[in-house]
């Protein structure tokens, strides 16, 4: 089982690293691991984000490990080159068209929730975000208006074939916890929406065992903050499910809490943090890694056939948790090896 390692820019390698000491202490037999650069590390060295030999590693790989990209010394490169359309470049050479992020609080840090703790403790769900397609694939670009005025456009747009293939994932993901799907869009106003909305209920008679729901995207973000616990499983768009995974986050503690999995549809994934390369701490020990080995549980459960040891790295963390482990962004001060190692205490 080869896992492709790509740290990629800022506090990137820092997590990877303390989630590689957690895998290697769970001494899986057969894990191989192979490194490559990724992001703004891949530009500086190999002049692309995603240069053909990183990509020749993810290809072969049965999963990838990702850390994070983003710096802010290439940002006034032109858009093809920024670090950023490296995931977006995986996501598409890979086919990983299905985003799984897993918002959970852990009772231990509910005090660092921006929401009072009886609302905070009810946060258990999944949003299921579409990858491949949305306005972050769409045709874009610049032009000039009759006026003269400078304009800037990005196209929305799904076929009903993408959005049968994310609906059936969420549908399943549903299936699998409490039978709860909301689907998220903007129908009232988008015909994109629309079409999503129509061919999820489509999708739905295949599951007449799920609870379907629709929501509104600006309704879902102001109910996420006033009662979280009405939702199990989120489906939505790539915009929306970018945003509201991040307000999810938050809502259960910390953005340096969440880990996601991107999907193909087979076995094959790619596991990361939800947080970005965060460049103003990079270096500074101050990252917080258990997103990163949350990530790691998924790739061992999603990826790898391996639960039983995605649980041990979940009973881990909790545990370091109750104990008191507590990162800067937690409200604590422990460095990002600190807190690998107070996991792999519990380990």
């Amino acid at each position: 089982m080869l896992i492709a390692l790509l740290p990629g820019d800022g506090i990137g390698p820092e997590v990877v690293t303390e989630a590689k000491r957690v895998l290697d202490a769970l001494n899986i037999d057969g894990l191989t691991y192979e490194e490559a650069p990724v992001g703004g590390a891949a530009y500086k060295t190999l002049g692309h984000p995603l240069p053909p030999s990183t990509l020749d590693v993810a290809r072969r790989a049965d999963a990838i490990l990702f850390g994070a990209v983003g710096d802010p010394d290439c940002d006034a490169l032109e858009r093809h080159l920024r670090p950023e359309q490296a995931i977006l470049g995986l996501r598409k050479e890979l086919g990983l068209f299905a985003n799984l992020r897993p918002a959970k609080l852990f009772p231990e840090l509910a005090d660092a929730s921006a929401l009072r703790p009886e609302v905070a403790t009810q946060i258990d769900m999944v949003i299921v975000r579409e990858l491949n397609g949305d306005v972050y694939f769409g045709e874009k670009g610049h032009r000039t208006t009759a006026t003269g005025l400078r304009e800037g456009y990005d196209v929305m747009s799904y076929n009903e074939a993408e959005v049968r293939r994310i609906a059936k994932v969420g549908f399943e993901t549903a299936r699998a916890r409490k039978g709860k799907l909301c689907s998220v869009d903007k129908a009232n106003v988008l015909e994109t929406s629309q079409l999503w909305r129509d061919v999820i209920i489509e999708t739905s008679a295949e599951y007449p065992d799920i609870a379907l729901s629709h929501m509104y995207v600006d309704n879902a973000a102001m109910q996420l903050v006033r009662n979280p616990g009405q939702f199990d499983v989120i489906v939505t768009g790539n915009l929306f499910g970018d945003i509201l995974s991040d307000q999810a986050s938050m809502c259960a503690g910390s953005i340096g809490m969440l880990p996601s999995a991107s999907l193909d549809d087979g076995k094959k994934g790619l596991y990361e943090p939800i947080h970005g390369s965060a460049p103003d701490i990079a270096g500074q020990g101050k990252a917080n890694p258990l997103a990163t080995m949350l990530s790691a549980a998924m790739m061992l459960r999603y990826s790898l056939d391996l639960p039983e040891h995605a649980d041990k790295i979940e009973a881990a963390v909790a545990a370091a948790l109750a104990d008191g482990a507590r990162s800067p962004d937690l409200g604590g001060s422990m460095t990002t090896a600190q807190m690998g190692d107070a996991v792999l205490g519990k380990l």
